[in-house]
């Protein structure tokens, strides 16, 4: 029962079996049961489906690399067979499916979650999220989501995560975090933002960080910082806090005349804030003294036609009686040229 597949090694010592560029389509059915570490890597496993692990095969299995196989597909109760898991590794796989229910109905113990360059596909990445949301790893402690190209996190993606401590999200194209919320990451100790297409980080966010009783450890590195008026919050933070690693390196990618300037040496003059600017207020602003003028400007025209509705009413009827003369004037011309002999007196009279 405990033999070693024909194209997998086996190191019983370790309790590790390794099944590497074995060209593998499919888990071999035949693992040894005492395996705690299980490598197939490199394969062209395609999909994992519901039996990829049979019920009660692999009692002790607590660390499973999956990397690089190809995969497509983690089907709904592919990894609910494993009750010692406490370690995933997906990267490096084109996943364009991941059910919600890969892990089973009642929970997981996973506690490390790495999917490095496997969420390309958008649809994978919201139902990572649903997953994550549902509760079902919610003793995950450190997840990995570097080198996916990710531009938006979906809202609330880590709100059920309380033993989370490393979130690492670096090596994407992050333009923002305003819709991504850290709040109930009471654990969380090390976030890593390096690497993305960061310009500034908002109020919102800084206060979030602040909230983290646990989290000493942010990486903000290789970002491309815009150094207009909207960073003031981001620089003061900066210059009171010991979160960020690295820090000092912190430079301006944008405008030109701040590229490569320390974010921790720019101040007010330097941005040329010493009026703020709050564009949608100030447009609101606009907007209402617009409808008070037009307001005012109807009022006081309503005003002059009621002052002046005698003069109105005669003029208008001047206008009328005008009209009335220059109809009857076409009307007796039609008529005279309508009948030969009203033309032929016309004529005579003119002679």
């Amino acid at each position: 029962p405990d033999s070693c597949p024909a194209l997998c090694q086996c190191l019983e010592a370790a309790k590790t079996v390794k099944c590497v560029n074995r060209n593998l389509t499919a888990v071999p059915p035949d693992l040894p049961s005492y395996v705690r570490n299980l490598f197939i890597t490199g394969n062209r496993l395609a999909r994992l489906p519901a039996d990829a692990f049979p019920a009660q095969r692999l009692p002790e299995l607590s660390a499973l690399n999956l990397s690089g196989n190809h995969l497509r597909a983690v089907e709904a109760g592919a990894l609910a067979a494993l009750p010692a898991l406490r370690q995933l590794d997906l990267s490096g796989n084109p996943l364009v499916s991941l059910s919600p229910q890969a892990f089973g109905e009642g929970g997981s113990p996973l506690e490390e979650l790495a999917l490095r360059g496997a969420l390309r596909d958008q649809g994978v990445l919201f139902s990572l999220a649903a997953t994550l949301q549902s509760g079902a790893l919610r003793n995950l402690s450190r997840l990995e989501l570097a080198d996916n190209g990710l531009l938006l996190l979906p809202a609330g993606m880590f709100t059920a995560l309380p033993a989370l401590r490393q979130l690492d999200l670096s090596n994407n194209s992050l333009v923002g975090l305003r819709n991504v919320s850290f709040q109930g990451l009471g654990q969380l100790q090390s976030l890593n933002l390096s690497n993305n297409s960061l310009g500034v980080l908002r109020n919102s966010t800084l206060a979030q960080f602040r909230g983290l009783p646990a989290l000493r450890r942010i990486g903000l590195g290789r970002n491309a910082w815009v150094c207009d008026c909207a960073i003031e919050d981001l620089v003061a933070w900066l210059k009171e806090s010991d979160q960020v690693e690295g820090k000092e390196s912190l430079t301006c990618a944008v405008p030109d005349k701040m590229l490569g300037k320390a974010l921790l040496k720019i101040n007010s003059l330097d941005l040329n804030c010493s009026v703020p600017v709050d564009l949608p207020s100030q447009l609101q602003t606009s907007y209402v003294f617009l409808g008070i003028v037009l307001a005012l400007i109807g009022a006081i025209f309503l005003l002059v036609l009621y002052l002046n509705r005698k003069g109105i009413k005669k003029w208008m009827h001047n206008i009328r009686d005008a009209c009335r003369d220059h109809m009857e004037g076409y009307h007796y011309r039609y008529e005279i040229n309508a009948d030969p002999r009203l033309t032929n007196l016309s004529s005579n009279s003119d002679v």
